[in-house]
């Protein structure tokens, strides 16, 4: 029971008192709002739209991970055996500066290639005897085959071209390198050959 006393100031025996039954009390008080709200579940739709977003910002991040820092590519000649075989899978890393003796894939008359970095812009190249200088210093390699100019389409002693590279094939007996393209500029050259994976013979 709820007791609710008159005005104050009265006599308390003509002070008149309402009796409020205690069930009718609670009835008046508001109930409380609940703190949290219930989660909407989610729809198929709105699953979709997540999942299709997830797959367009992966396949963004790969592009600009391939275009600006290295790429993939697929050997399909002979053209820098042993190191680099036919069908062997290359991942180049394009970020960082070059060095004398780096595999390298380059792009040339729309078709990619693969090499090793002679000399840079600047330097002079020449190749009598099968004996390679660069600037008149002998070139020491672990190339198992000897590099000849007979049938070079480039003249020697040849000077390189600033923002280019002289690129031979380890297989010298193939003559598709600097030997007939000349200086290969940096623009067209894809990365630096980190990683190698036989894809045959395994």
């Amino acid at each position: 029971m709820l007791f609710v006393a008159g005005p104050p100031g009265r006599d308390s025996e003509s002070t008149q008192r309402k009796v409020i039954p205690l069930s009718e009390a609670e009835e008046k008080i508001p109930a409380a709002e609940p703190t949290q709200k219930r989660k909407k579940k989610r729809t198929a739709k709105s699953y979709a739209i997540s999942f299709f977003i997830k797959i367009a910002l992966t396949a963004a991040a790969l592009w600009a991970l391939l275009t600006w820092v290295g790429g993939i590519y697929i050997c399909h000649d002979s053209a820098s055996y042993p190191m680099i075989k036919d069908g062997d899978l290359c991942i180049t890393y394009r970020l960082g500066t070059l060095s004398q003796g780096d595999a390298v894939v380059y792009r040339r008359d729309g078709k990619i290639r693969m090499g090793r970095v002679i000399a840079f812009g600047g330097s002079t190249v020449d190749i009598r005897n099968d004996y390679i200088t660069v600037d008149g210093y002998g070139l020491f390699e672990d190339v198992l085959y000897p590099t000849a100019a007979e049938g070079a389409q480039t003249a020697f002693p040849y000077t390189v071209s600033e923002n280019c590279v002289f690129v031979l094939n380890d297989y010298r007996s193939d003559l598709s390198d600097s030997r007939s393209f000349g200086g290969i500029p940096l623009s067209d050259v894809q990365g630096r050959v980190v990683f190698i994976m036989r894809r045959r013979g395994i």
